[in-house]
């Protein structure tokens, strides 16, 4: 595997009138390509800001960030599929606004859509389509323009849970077959666990990077994961961590 993104000795500070406020604090990782990886920590502890300096959205006020990928993809807490265009168009959207729609890509994504159960929904709307499918319909979107990192805010967090179970597991599914490379912000230990090879634990404001888990199990899709052997060992280990 090669190296496709590094955060080195990272801080990011904001200032405002009252003062400065540290987010995260000299933060140093790794993410290889192929892995996936989540991010768990304590509620407002910046696990969404690690994602937009990954991104590229907020420039570190300390270290260095390098991606050594062509682009990614940013998938968010909720679908954000546009109401008044079809399933169809707003496949085509990142491509529009890069773009990159040509004959070709617009194959790519309509391809990736068949594959992954979209194809009888491309000329229905957002609001036809249940949950789940519509956060499917978001992930074949942001894998439309074939980039070398998913980035995941919480996409499974506007889920009822037996929807977030199913959805979950499509998800890994999808980036699985396609060979992505993923870094997951999440809240949710379990969803962690039945996901990531690697689980890196943050520390409260300003974030810092308490441990890296490296899971080991022999059943890779998520629901069979959650109901493996060491499944709640691990699950303990981490609560107690956040928890201290």
């Amino acid at each position: 595997m090669s190296e496709i993104l590094r955060f080195e000795n990272v801080t990011l500070r904001y200032h405002s009138d009252n003062g400065e406020t540290i987010a995260v604090e000299n933060l140093s990782f790794e993410l290889q390509s192929g892995e996936f990886v989540a991010i768990v920590g304590p509620s407002g502890c910046g696990k969404t800001t690690v994602l937009s300096l990954a991104a590229g959205l907020l420039p570190p006020s300390e270290g260095k960030v390098s991606f050594f990928g062509k682009s990614f993809g940013y998938m968010l807490q909720r679908d954000e599929l546009f109401p008044w265009r079809t399933i169809e168009k707003n496949l085509f959207l990142p491509l529009e606004i890069k773009k990159l729609l040509n004959e070709e890509t617009k194959g790519r994504a309509l391809s990736l859509a068949e594959k992954y159960g979209l194809g009888e929904f491309l000329h229905r709307y957002p609001d036809q389509l249940s949950g789940g499918m519509r956060q499917r319909a978001a992930l074949i979107r942001t894998l439309a323009a074939d980039p070398d990192l998913l980035l995941l805010d919480e996409p499974f967090s506007a889920l009822d849970y037996q929807t977030r179970l199913s959805v979950c597991d499509d998800v890994y599914r999808i980036i699985e077959s396609e060979g992505k490379t993923a870094l997951l912000v999440t809240h949710d230990l379990s969803e962690a666990i039945s996901l990531a090879d690697r689980i890196f634990v943050l520390s409260k404001r300003p974030a810092k990077l308490l441990s890296v888990h490296t899971l080991d199990f022999e059943e890779t899709e998520p629901l069979k994961r959650r109901n493996a052997h060491g499944f709640s060992a691990v699950f303990e280990s981490l609560w107690k961590e956040l928890n201290v």
